[in-house]
Formats: structure tokens, C-alpha cells, sequence
């Protein structure tokens, strides 16, 4: 085969392959990719509160720039930080059968018409001019089962207040043992009310919650399919 037929025949592979192909070839290679937040704005670097020129007064029982009176140990600001709690137990079981059929059968004669029918040529039997019939069949069938169980920890920064009072945060952590690096990455928005006494706030409180956990390193490497392997998987087209 020549060097043009391959690629002919590759070409028309990945238009029978659907519209998702080049977007699936895309992203060989690369993790997927998690939903935009709501309106987010970019932090270019770990925010931080607006510094409080003004001295505490010896004679004073408030100082400038607290908070409250009594010390709320809870974040509340840009910059402060608080430890999110994500435990997910997640299971779907479902199970779907589909069953189709159809039969079709459809006869036309002229035996009698003013005397035309004689003009038919003499191949053609009048009483038998149209016979057809069809007959389908469609049986599918498909199940799903599915658990997953995460509990991890990790402290995230607030990185925005918003005009409600609610606050955006974002946390990451990185762990590598022995070539092998844990990627954690949280980022959501929370009430200051849900956020607990001791400073927490479970996965359930955040409001549009991006959770990523992934692994690079020699094991994840040797888990994932070679890049020809993926390039080869969605181009055939069966």
C-alpha cells in the first residue's frame, strides 16, 4: 500500500471515528481537564490581607485591625487558611435492557383498469405488481456498577471574598515518596458560616467543588497506555 492510501485510509478512519476524534487526540498524553469555577479571577500570587499600618495602643483594649473583640480563630480574610475535610463515598448500580422489532409487508396488484392492464408488458403480472417486506430486530442491553471512596485532607487559602460574603479558596499539596509524586488539588466556595469552631469545612459545604487527585512517577507511567497504543484505539474505526 502506498504511502497516500495510508493516509487516506487513516484520514477517512478518523472522520467514522466521530467528532470527538480530534479533541481525543488532543489530549493524548495530558490529565483531564477540570470545569472553570464561576466567574474566577486569575491569582497570580498567594494573596495575602492588606497590611494594617496603624500601631496597637498600649491603653486600649482594642487593637486595630482585629477582626472582633474575642479572637475567632476561623478564616475570614484574604489569605487566611482552613482545613478541608473531603470524604467521598460515591456508588451507582444501574441495569438497562432494550428490546425492538418490527415487521413490514406491503402488496399492490391492477388485474382490472379500463382494460390498461393489458398494455403492461407481458414480463409483468398484474396481480403481483408490488410485494415487499421488512423485517428488524434490535436487542440491547447495558449495566453500570461503580463505587468510589475518598478521605483525604488538606488546608486551602482564601484567596477571594465576594460581594455576598462567601469566599473562594484553593489548596494544593504535593507528596513524593520514592519517585512518585500525589497531586491534591481543592478549590470551591464556602460559606463563613458553615466553616466549623476548629477552622474545617467538609466537601459537602463547598459550592462548585473542583476536586483533583492524581499521581506522576514511574508506577503511574507503566499504569497508563503507551501513546501509540491511544493513537491507535481511536482511530479504528471498529
Amino acid at each position: 500500500m502506498t504511502p497516500f492510501r495510508v493516509l487516506f485510509v487513516l484520514g477517512a478512519a478518523s472522520l467514522l471515528a466521530g467528532c470527538s476524534t480530534f479533541q481525543r487526540l488532543e489530549d493524548i498524553g495530558s490529565k483531564p481537564k477540570l470545569a472553570p469555577m464561576v466567574d474566577p479571577r486569575v491569582q497570580v500570587s498567594v494573596p495575602m490581607p492588606a497590611p494594617t499600618p496603624e500601631k496597637p495602643s498600649a491603653d486600649s483594649l482594642w487593637q486595630p485591625g482585629a477582626r472582633s473583640f474575642f479572637h475567632d480563630p476561623r478564616a475570614s480574610r484574604v489569605g487566611d487558611i482552613l482545613t478541608v475535610n473531603i470524604s467521598v463515598a460515591d456508588a451507582a448500580k444501574l441495569s438497562n435492557t432494550t428490546s425492538r422489532s418490527r415487521t413490514n409487508s406491503d402488496n399492490a396488484n391492477l388485474t382490472n383498469f379500463f382494460g390498461l392492464e393489458k398494455a403492461l408488458p407481458s414480463s409483468m403480472d398484474p396481480s403481483k405488481l408490488v410485494g415487499m417486506g421488512s423485517d428488524t430486530s434490535n436487542v440491547g442491553a447495558g449495566t453500570v456498577n461503580r463505587s468510589e471512596q475518598i478521605n483525604l485532607t488538606l488546608a486551602a487559602l482564601v484567596t477571594q471574598i465576594l460581594p455576598n460574603g462567601n469566599m473562594v479558596i484553593a489548596g494544593h499539596q504535593q507528596v513524593r515518596v520514592n519517585g512518585e509524586l500525589r497531586d491534591l488539588q481543592v478549590s470551591g466556595i464556602v460559606r463563613t458560616e458553615d466553616i466549623t469552631s476548629d477552622n474545617t469545612v467538609d466537601l459537602t459545604q463547598i459550592a462548585e467543588a473542583r476536586i483533583s487527585y492524581g499521581g506522576e512517577g514511574t508506577v503511574s507511567d507503566v499504569q497508563e497506555p503507551r501513546l501509540g497504543s491511544q493513537l491507535y484505539d481511536i482511530l479504528m474505526p471498529w
